[in-house]
């Protein structure tokens, strides 16, 4: 179908382009130099000492997860309300996941006061994902973790360029974890990155990302090693140069970009105020936050059809979707834990919508999608 107005697009153009016929020209496609690059630039950019590529970031949360010494017996507590990637890596360890409530209408991220409620003597990591590129309550939740000898990993899958109290999310755990998905603020296509200031982790995940091998193919290439040893069970997780080229010119472009979307969700603010509960907004107003306003999520009025009212902005050329089903309502999560009840994320998740944005709307394309839904809501 060919939308009016997409829920999201790429803001691709001459730089993308160019950046992968370097790499052809080059003939070295695999991880090499201009995936080195894209590191070290993504490192400036979270202010962590170690940065690594690899092929998405569901791949990323996995090797966080094995990093931490994560597998049968543990237990993980994370959010229900985000994509099912998030919790599939803990399950690939062997661990259990714990899933936490979100902190409420005004905040979807994970709540400080259920993680806590949630630790038993199995558990040894929390995963908190930066909601829509908002941030979690991240001194509160270092305090739980601390107080109970927890690792911590970001999911920060939606929030490149995100800060609190002038310190980058990716910055604040143990490893964090990014995506570069066609949708996401820095897009590649496929890809991820992990971040952290842990030296034993980045050794860790450096060995883990590439078959638990000690050196690559790109080091034997340039000479700095003639032969390798395997000293683990590692993966193939890694990035190619043709998506790390993508990702070093989306870097360029991501704080103008991240700046529009902050418009464009204050643009929407204004425009939906009291049709739509929408929340982050006192959140977006405290000193120190910075989000970088990945999607627009907003709750529709109680008793509303959501299905009705999505038919309706289709109808209009506008697309919509849905973030998220909640992972515990999934089949196969059912059947996992099938007593599981989140009562505050399922009565929030079923309200939920999400409306077009992205850095290349115009104000004409917002103010379409506004108009339809004031429309649909009359």
């Amino acid at each position: 179908m060919s939308w009016r107005v997409p829920l999201s697009d790429l803001d691709y153009g001459e730089e993308e382009r160019q950046a992968v016929l370097q790499v052809l020209d080059s003939r070295w496609l695999t991880m090499g130099a201009v995936t080195q690059r894209f590191e070290s630039e993504f490192a400036t950019l979270v202010g962590c000492k170690h940065a690594l590529a690899v092929s998405n970031a569901t791949v990323a949360l996995h090797l966080a997860c094995l990093a931490l010494g994560i597998g049968p017996g543990d237990e993980v507590i994370a959010p229900s309300l985000t994509f099912v990637a998030t919790s599939n890596a803990v399950l690939y360890t062997g661990a259990q996941v714990r899933f936490s409530e979100v902190t409420g209408a005004h905040d979807l991220n994970i709540d400080p006061a259920d993680i806590e409620r949630l630790i038993t003597p199995r558990t040894r990591a929390v995963i908190v994902v930066h909601y829509a590129g908002y941030p979690c309550q991240m001194q509160a939740i270092l305090s739980i973790a601390h107080r109970h000898n927890l690792a911590v990993i970001e999911d920060a899958a939606h929030a490149p360029g995100a800060r609190l109290g002038g310190r980058s999310l990716g910055a604040w755990g143990d490893v964090g974890c990014f995506s570069f998905f066609s949708n996401k603020n820095l897009a590649t296509g496929e890809g991820g990155m992990l971040t952290t200031d842990r030296d034993d982790l980045a050794d860790k995940l450096r060995v883990l990302r590439s078959h638990g091998m000690t050196s690559l193919t790109w080091d034997r290439h340039q000479g700095h090693a003639y032969s390798y040893d395997v000293v683990g069970l590692g993966y193939n997780y890694r990035m190619d140069e043709l998506r790390a080229a993508l990702g070093v010119a989306q870097l360029q472009k991501l704080a103008l970009n991240n700046a529009r979307r902050g418009q464009l969700t204050r643009a929407y603010w204004e425009a939906l105020d009291g049709w739509l509960e929408m929340p982050f907004q006192q959140l977006a107003a405290q000193p120190g936050v910075e989000p970088v306003y990945h999607i627009f999520p907003a709750l529709l009025p109680p008793g509303v059809d959501r299905k009705a009212f999505m038919d309706y902005l289709r109808s209009q050329g506008i697309q919509t979707s849905i973030h998220y089903p909640p992972i515990h309502t999934f089949s196969y999560y059912r059947e996992l834990y099938p007593n599981l009840s989140l009562p505050r994320t399922e009565a929030l998740a079923a309200r939920e919508i999400t409306l077009p944005l992205y850095p290349t709307m115009s104000p004409a394309d917002l103010e379409a999608v506004a108009a339809a839904v004031r429309q649909a809501l009359h």
